[in-house]
């Protein structure tokens, strides 16, 4: 199964900055939300917001897919640690490869020793991050048991939830009245990558044909069984394109190339708002929100990278995320945490940290996985 993102060209003053920025994120991110679950060592979990809410793990918020995210981003970090053999943090933990292997095992642990639930979107994402750490751990020569384990559970339940109701595509979860794209794309994308890839195919087509607003250029969030209908729910989501474009990017058949670069327009054109005259992405604040527009950047990243679409498309890619990421930087501010000091991000790249957490404010993990991701994927960009 290939790396999500590819090993950059060699380094250029440019990318050393950027892969420093991510490494601050990591570095921020596991310092303030990391721990031990329920104290055990070798376990490794992400607090879902600081400072915590409860004493008790069981009774705080359980977000399945955070998590996921959590784990690309470890992942992301990993490769990034592989190329230059040297860790996140300047070798003073465990590496963030390593730390991905606990998180792992440790989100089955919480959710009741399954990899599965009731959600296929969160076991889409979930999938995908195994499947990352999966080839991260072939490459380094590091046991690979647990994550065969993941995929074995994930992608058996990804497949039953694709069906021929509503004509195809992928339910949202176990109650089987919603197919939408959040389930949907990253399926795909998990497809196309472990080898069935007639099946993704079948599921950006269907997306395609049911969900694509041509007007907006975009991708509508899902249909609804309802009465015996389907009832199109019209919301367009920042995240919900990135792993439509990451299939089409996968697939890589000429319709597919030209879908992906009328979709990076789409996106500049229609999810970017101005700041200090450039464009940036756009977020939806918090909560699972918090999480969006770091998974676009993640494929617009790809996008940027992708020798196969047009210089112009290439670059229009590459400025959104590098313009985001730069905006998330400059934004950032400092909190104490225990007996150091941790970076806090805002939840949207327009506005300094200070305003849209200011100190004193509770700080989520959803929107700190975002900049990290951003800046992990402007890390990426060659």
């Amino acid at each position: 199964m290939a790396a999500e993102i590819p090993p950059p060209a060699p380094p250029t003053p440019g990318t050393i900055r950027s892969s420093g920025r991510a490494d601050e994120a990591a570095d921020a991110v596991i310092r303030h939300f990391g721990h031990r679950l329920f104290g055990l060592p070798f376990t490794h979990i992400g607090e879902v917001r600081r400072p915590a809410a409860g004493l008790w793990p069981f009774g705080r918020p359980w977000h399945y897919w955070w998590q996921a995210h959590y784990l690309d981003c470890l992942v992301d970090a990993g490769w990034r640690e592989l190329e230059r053999s040297q860790h996140y943090d300047g070798g003073f933990g465990p590496s963030a490869g390593a730390l991905g292997s606990r998180l792992l095992r440790t989100i089955r642990v919480r959710n009741l020793l399954r990899f599965t639930n009731s959600y296929y979107d969160d076991m889409a994402w979930l999938a995908l991050a195994a499947g990352r750490l999966d080839a991260l751990a072939e490459a380094a020569g590091k046991p690979r048991h647990r994550n065969r384990a993941a995929l074995r559970a994930l992608g058996p339940a990804l497949e039953s939830a694709h069906t021929e109701d509503l004509g195809g595509g992928l339910f949202w979860n176990t109650q089987r009245n919603f197919k939408n794209v959040p389930a949907t794309a990253p399926a795909s994308l998990f497809f196309a990558r472990s080898g069935q890839r007639e099946r993704a195919e079948a599921l950006v087509d269907w997306l395609r044909e049911k969900l694509y607003d041509g007007g907006a250029g975009l991708y509508l969030d899902g249909l609804r069984l309802g009465g015996g209908q389907a009832v199109p729910v019209s919301d367009i989501y920042t995240y919900n394109q990135g792993p439509v474009l990451g299939t089409l990017l996968e697939l890589g058949r000429p319709q597919d190339l030209d879908h992906a670069a009328a979709l990076v327009d789409a996106v500049a054109r229609r999810l970017t708002v101005r700041h200090e005259d450039r464009p940036v992405l756009r977020t939806h604040g918090d909560g699972d929100g918090g999480l969006f527009t770091g998974i676009l950047a993640r494929y617009l990243a790809l996008a940027a990278n992708s020798a196969r679409l047009p210089d112009a498309t290439r670059t229009l890619a590459r400025s959104l995320v590098a313009s985001t990421a730069d905006a998330f930087w400059a934004g950032r501010r400092f909190e104490n945490h225990r007996s150091w000091e941790v970076l806090v991000f805002a939840k949207d790249p327009a506005l300094p940290a200070k305003r849209s957490y200011p100190p004193g404010e509770p700080v989520e993990l959803s929107t700190q996985l975002q900049a990290w991701m951003v800046l992990e994927a402007a890390a990426a960009l060659a």
